[in-house]
């Protein structure tokens, strides 16, 4: 049997885009994106107001970083784990599909939830065209970079950004249940 696994990979992810993941995100509210669980939570803060000892963005929001991570990792609000996730799909796309570079450090993140579920749907969109356009044989090729993984295949790059998607989703909605069900936010 002739499995087209660039069909598989997209309908794989795709479908928990669909079904499982964007619905649970609809009707974000601010409140619910910069909610603070508990207490030094990382988050998305205007330009020069985190307390984070790395702030990464290129707009009026960044986002709260260390290197090398805290032990533990802090808490991260919704707002913080979107921007994770729509910065990590720009900078895919642009090092992999198109010419125009683009980074966590560098990327515009969204100061309200509206904003930031809009770039999510563009920067998925992006991406998952993307995808499509490799094919098969484009998901055997190497990426190239980082030095690491220059003979790791595409496949390898793809596969681990749906695990992003999937991984951190969940935690978004995870949060969201926790904010529907602890009343008043912090």
């Amino acid at each position: 049997m002739d499995v087209d696994w660039n069909v598989e990979v997209v309908d794989q992810i795709d479908a928990h885009w669909q079904e499982r993941l964007r619905p649970r995100l609809d009707g974000l509210s601010d409140d619910e994106y910069f909610w603070q669980p508990v207490a030094g939570c990382w988050t998305l803060s205007r330009r020069g107001e985190s307390s984070a000892p790395i702030s990464f963005g290129g707009g009026e929001f960044t986002m709260d970083y260390a290197e090398p991570p805290h032990d533990p990792e802090p808490v991260t609000t919704i707002a913080w784990r979107l921007a994770h996730l729509i910065g990590g799909l720009a900078s895919t796309s642009s090092k992999r599909f198109s010419s125009e570079a683009i980074g966590i450090d560098t990327f515009c993140y969204a100061g309200t939830a509206q904003e930031a579920l809009q770039q999510l749907d563009d920067e998925y969109a992006t991406w998952l065209n993307g995808v499509r356009s490799l094919g098969t044989v484009g998901l055997g090729q190497p990426q190239g970079t980082p030095p690491a993984f220059a003979h790791a295949p595409m496949a390898k790059k793809i596969l681990y950004t749906s695990v992003e998607l999937i991984h951190h989703g969940a935690e978004i909605c995870l949060l969201r249940d926790l904010y529907l069900r602890l009343g008043t936010p912090q």
